[in-house]
């Protein structure tokens, strides 16, 4: 048995290790991950029980290092979905492991955060590692998830760092996280999308069917080709959805009606639950007037990684030749309600002409009531860009009120005027 005792150079880039016994070896994948997890005092990391592992264990293994914190709620909905992926690939003898790099508080927070990751951590004390960790990986937001691999151990080498998406996008079908496999499922993935039709999202092999009101009521899918489907990917638990769901509700409506009127088009929505419980999906769903996927249905799944959806309440617009029109039909529907219908290219620039026109009858500045300082009119083109209202916390693009103190910025519609005040 050999124990590491310090990093040494054999003159040239290449790391050494010092054994116990005086001698001298090139540096193995062992010694890479050590080079990165060992400090002088420590060369063991923690498990979900508080047990020492020896990190000389990584040997011959894919590693991820995930930096996240207990305090930052992306970071726990993240945590959620890669155990799934961690104890799946764990159950197939996959040869991946994970190093929790906590960015925690104070070590209560830390030891209830990795309780529920059954992977390794770096233990919380140890600043300096975590410190170099970030450093080294050049860490600027979390979650974030870098995989090392076995056997690479160049410096040379970039580590791959975007493992947070990959996951969201890919599940388990990403591993090993090579070069190969990821542009292998990006072949797929662009194959996927070029024969794109609204029957291959919403059936599997054994349902060609969707939910209605009540949910014993089983809607065949085939109608709805050839119609504008919007996929309202959504959950109860999700205070932003809560909101959204009522405006969603009453946009379709009016949508629905203004196309009764004109006859020959049709716009149909249907809900892609997030919901946690079969009791918390039938409540949800029981508000909207809407179509809906089973609860629990694998396509749900698919769908959620199929068109990367990271965040909710999210809305994907279908066209009525089954291909995607816009990832944006939430922002849309909020800057244009029932005109952002059928949410096409042409629509969006003739609306966009409209806000143009209507921009040009706007204060150059304005005092908003929710703000102390002054605001400035922005657009795209002049400072702007997508947005979230300040006042109504709901997504914005074009024209904006910003302040150029703060960057504070709200949506034209939502400014409430105020007299003039001198800025605190």
């Amino acid at each position: 048995m050999r124990t590491v005792a310090m990093q040494a150079n054999d003159g040239g880039n290449n790391p050494v290790e010092v054994l116990a016994n005086g001698d001298s070896e090139k540096s193995s994948t062992t010694s890479r991950f050590a080079s990165l997890l060992v400090s002088k005092d420590r060369d063991y990391l923690l498990s979900a029980t508080g047990t020492q592992v020896k990190v000389s264990s990584l040997e011959e293994k894919v590693l991820g290092l995930y930096f996240s914190a207990n305090w930052y709620s992306p970071c726990r909905t993240f945590t959620q979905v890669l155990v799934g992926v961690y104890e799946q690939l764990k159950s197939n003898s996959s040869g991946f492991e994970i190093v929790f790099v906590s960015s925690d508080e104070d070590l209560n927070a830390f030891n209830n955060y990795r309780e529920s990751m059954p992977w390794l951590s770096v233990p919380f004390s140890d600043l300096e590692t975590k410190k170099a960790l970030n450093q080294r990986f050049e860490v600027e937001g979390i979650p974030c998830l870098v995989i090392l691999q076995p056997g690479d151990n160049k410096d040379e080498e970039p580590a791959l760092c975007d493992g947070v998406e990959l996951i969201y996008r890919y599940g388990v079908e990403a591993f090993p996280f090579t070069k190969e496999k990821l542009e292998e499922l990006q072949r797929e993935e662009m194959l996927k999308h070029e024969n794109q039709t609204l029957t291959n999202l919403l059936t599997i092999h054994d349902r060609e069917y969707l939910l209605g009101h009540p949910t014993t009521n089983k809607v065949p899918v085939d109608p709805l080709v050839g119609k504008t489907v919007g996929l309202y990917f959504s959950g109860q638990w999700c205070l932003p959805g809560l909101d959204f769901t009522p405006k969603l509700i009453s946009i379709y409506h009016k949508i629905k009606n203004l196309l009764e009127e004109k006859g020959g088009e049709d716009f149909e929505i249907v809900f892609v639950s997030n919901d946690r419980d079969q009791d918390s999906f039938e409540s949800y769903f029981g508000s909207m007037p809407w179509l809906s996927l089973p609860f629990g249905d694998t396509a749900i799944k698919s769908l959620y990684r199929y068109f990367d959806v990271q965040w909710i309440p999210c809305l994907i617009i279908i066209g009525p030749n089954g291909r995607t029109v816009t990832k944006n039909g939430r922002n849309l529907i909020n800057l244009h309600k029932e005109n952002a219908y059928p949410f096409t290219e042409a629509k969006l620039q003739l609306l966009e002409k409209e806000m143009d026109e209507a921009a040009k009858n706007l204060p150059r500045s304005e005092y908003h009531a929710g703000h102390r300082h002054e605001l400035t009119l922005v657009s795209e083109g002049t400072g702007g860009g997508p947005f979230i209202c300040c006042d109504c916390d709901e997504q914005g693009s074009g024209w904006a009120y910003q302040c150029l103190e703060c960057g504070y910025e709200v949506h034209p519609k939502c400014v409430r005027a105020v007299g003039q005040r001198a800025s605190v």
